[in-house]
């Protein structure tokens, strides 16, 4: 039942002791907003890094040629790999774990394309039909490349939004045909990907890119997904790939410069394991944070119990229950630790709002957010915690005789 004249005196006391009430109000304050901000950052560095991976396929392997720096089987160092397209069929079709596969034909990535009066330069990347879902780029209108574009050595292009609105300034682009470098490419998809600059491209059949400029059967990088394979399955992978192109190309399988291999999977699982250890490194950091406030408010609490010993001992004379002294006290410090937790939580995520509206986000730093189921349990935690700190000065002093309480200085 709600007591005013109890309310009424625990109102009084902290009007009383305003400064106390304050600096215990505010370490508990202090440490909900910590907590909030500093998991808000942790997950915001997570979203950075999952994003940086989210332009592409983040379980992927990328492989390039590179050049010999051991002699091998009669060969001397210094020989330069070049991968076929020969390779990249038998690593698509034969490697154990492949997903989707691609490659590119880098003979001549930046170019001009035209359209009736419309001319800018764009990067033009070869690919294979497969290309697109390495990419993550989603076909808003078309479709893309398909393997009929790749073999027949079909002469179809795929542009990005920004190129479309360039060149075509809102005329219907599908089906009609634009000028890259001397050549007319039939428009039959346009895309959007959430890489940066990724936009700014047109994709078209590598075969026809290496008929077209004299690139033979030449590519300049593979690129694999591994599908759900664990990441250390994604390492046999490697291996594989590498011992079939050290067999082919006669390197040395140990010479780790003759062919270039990236797998993506080693270092999306390194970055994300470091980023969790950092989140837990910054939840400790704000429990420690709200455990510090806590023992504030159980220090505080003791002090009001001392000062409030002549007048627990009138209470006690006067015949105040033990409960009645307990409840006045708890009260009090459960009061103050639920406004203070309140205030802190609302700072927390005022903050993190904040910073998202004015945009301070970065590359790697992206959506800082906080559970809000997380920060109410913390504020409830401390409430509790901060009633456990009133409780057991609040228990001594109801235990004290009042003659005793009475004769205290």
């Amino acid at each position: 039942m709600f007591d005013l004249d109890k309310w009424q005196e625990i109102l009084g006391t902290i009007k009383k002791n305003k400064l106390r009430t304050f600096l215990t109000a505010f370490s508990v304050a202090w440490g909900i907003f910590i907590l909030i901000v500093l998991l808000a950052t942790g997950q915001g560095l997570r979203n950075g890094a999952q994003a940086q991976f989210g332009n592409d396929a983040a379980n992927s392997i990328w492989i390039d040629g590179g050049e010999t720096s051991m002699a091998y089987d009669g060969y001397k160092t210094g020989r330069k790999i070049q991968l076929k397209n020969s390779d990249f069929y038998y690593v698509k079709n034969n490697i154990e774990g492949v997903e989707y596969a691609s490659a590119v034909y880098n003979g001549r990535a930046g170019m001009t394309l035209s359209y009736k009066n419309e001319r800018a330069g764009y990067t033009v990347r070869s690919c294979a039909p497969d290309h697109n879902l390495l990419e993550k780029a989603k076909i808003v209108k078309g479709r893309f490349i398909n393997q009929n574009d790749f073999n027949e050595y079909r002469k179809v292009c795929v542009i990005g939004i920004p190129v479309e609105e360039t060149l075509f300034k809102g005329e219907e682009s599908l089906g009609k045909f634009i000028d890259i470098s001397g050549t007319k490419f039939e428009v039959v998809g346009v895309f959007s990907d959430p890489g940066k600059g990724d936009n700014d491209r047109a994709y078209i059949p590598l075969l026809t890119a290496q008929r077209i400029y004299n690139g033979q059967d030449k590519i300049g990088m593979m690129w694999i997904s591994t599908g759900t394979v664990s990441a250390e399955y994604s390492e046999q992978m490697e291996q594989n790939i590498r011992q079939f192109l050290a067999k082919k190309h006669h390197f040395n399988p140990d010479d780790m410069n003759a062919i270039g291999i990236f797998n993506n999977n080693i270092e999306y699982w390194r970055i994300m394991n470091m980023l969790d250890g950092v989140s837990w490194f910054v939840f400790i950091i704000g429990v420690f944070t709200l455990i510090a406030g806590v023992v504030g408010v159980s220090n505080i609490m003791m002090i009001v119990v001392k000062e409030r010993t002549k007048e627990i001992g009138v209470r006690k004379a006067l015949g105040a229950t033990p409960w009645s002294v307990i409840s006045l006290i708890l009260q009090e410090s459960v009061f103050i630790t639920f406004i203070a937790g309140y205030i802190g939580l609302i700072l927390g995520v005022g903050t993190i709002e904040l910073v998202k509206y004015f945009k301070l986000e970065g590359d790697f730093f992206k959506n800082p957010e906080v559970d809000i189921s997380v920060a109410i349990t913390a504020v409830i935690l401390i409430i509790i915690a901060g009633a456990l700190a009133g409780f057991f000065p609040a228990l001594r002093a109801s235990k004290v005789e009042p003659i005793v309480a009475l004769r205290d200085e």
